[in-house]
């Protein structure tokens, strides 16, 4: 099912070309920034919190056209984002790819928007930090995997990262200024962090998180369209 899925979203971006609309050809890019809040679902569970964290990145959009009254177009952000197992940082750069739907003003206004697509992730370090000293953890009162806490010091088995972003926004436009966008992302991951076969801890183990971000876009390529607001 989740190859299925992925196939899918690995679609979207070549399902917005051939679509037959008002053709664009805009191109900006910039620089975004923003609030994660992250976590690992793990199976069998084990108890945590939604910890916070920075997400930092460079974007560039390519508009390709505007198909009846929805405005396509294809979206990648580079950045880096912080994935929290209890006390355990795990730092990784994500790209999401996404097809992206918008309804509003284009060049002079507010703009409402869509967006779906794959994203992947690598793998840069690992940092665990505690409130106690290691040696001295109480194990007696934990039961299950949680009664040695083996999350906390596995190692991560898988670098690379792959999941399913979606996204919702708002975007100012000022000709001769940018584009100002806000925007809340949930990303879902399809791939595991640690082992999952029938001989590891976890049988699942994939990052998810929340954010909310802006972005800063200036044109460098621009349709010429006295037609396009």
């Amino acid at each position: 099912m989740r190859r299925i899925i992925l196939g899918l979203m690995l679609m979207l971006p070549y399902m917005a070309y051939s679509q037959i609309g008002d053709y664009r050809t805009d191109l900006a890019v910039g620089v975004n920034g923003g609030y994660t809040m992250s976590n690992v679902g793990f199976s069998p569970n084990v108890p945590q919190s939604q910890l916070g964290g920075i997400t930092a990145g460079f974007t560039m959009r390519y508009t390709c056209e505007k198909y009846f009254k929805s405005i396509c177009a294809i979206v990648d952000r580079y950045g880096g984002m912080y994935t929290f197992l209890v006390q355990r940082q795990l730092t990784y750069i994500q790209i999401p790819f996404m097809a992206r739907m918008g309804w509003g003003r284009e060049r002079k206004g507010f703009q409402a928007f869509f967006q779906l697509g794959p994203q992947v992730g690598f793998f840069l370090s690992d940092k665990t930090t505690t409130n106690f000293e290691w040696e001295d953890r109480n194990i007696a009162d934990r039961v299950g995997v949680q009664q040695y806490a083996y999350q906390d010091t596995m190692s991560v088995k898988n670098k690379f990262d792959y999941g399913i972003a979606v996204g919702a926004g708002l975007e100012f436009s000022r000709p001769k200024i940018g584009h100002f966008l806000l925007e809340a992302r949930y990303y879902y991951g399809l791939g595991n962090i640690f082992g999952n076969s029938k001989a590891d801890t976890f049988g699942k183990s994939n990052n998810g998180s929340m954010m909310v971000k802006v972005s800063y876009l200036f044109d460098i390529i621009r349709t010429r369209n006295q037609k396009i607001k």
